[in-house]
């Protein structure tokens, strides 16, 4: 699991990206120095909880990706089927070039 977290790190303007339980417990985290492990993980399930509590009440299904977008930089959430994979990112990230990234390392982290 770290192999396909470190894969996707060398992508240029990602910071580091974690798999992370709903109940917000770290499964595997390869994140730079800065970030706190624990704490990007429980605002990962908490924020992909909300969300999908909103949908439900739209009558829509859950959530297979959210792009959270702040002044310093992005947070991309997607359902890995056993967890959260979890990107941080710059601000000026290519966003397309992240999505492709994810969705390779999602089909590695499902094929494992």
């Amino acid at each position: 699991m770290f192999n396909v977290l470190s894969e996707l790190n060398k992508t240029s303007g990602i910071r580091g990206s974690m798999l992370v339980g709903s109940d917000g417990i770290i499964i595997a985290a390869d994140l730079e120095s800065t970030l706190e492990d624990e704490t990007v993980g429980a605002l990962s399930a908490s924020i992909v909880a909300n969300v999908g509590k909103a949908m439900e009440r739209l009558n829509n299904e859950s959530p297979r990706q959210i792009t959270v977008e702040a002044e310093n930089g992005k947070l991309f959430l997607t359902d890995a089927g056993l967890g959260i994979l979890t990107v941080v990112a710059d601000k000026d990230v290519n966003i397309g070039l992240v999505r492709l990234e994810i969705k390779n390392a999602l089909a590695k982290i499902r094929g494992q």
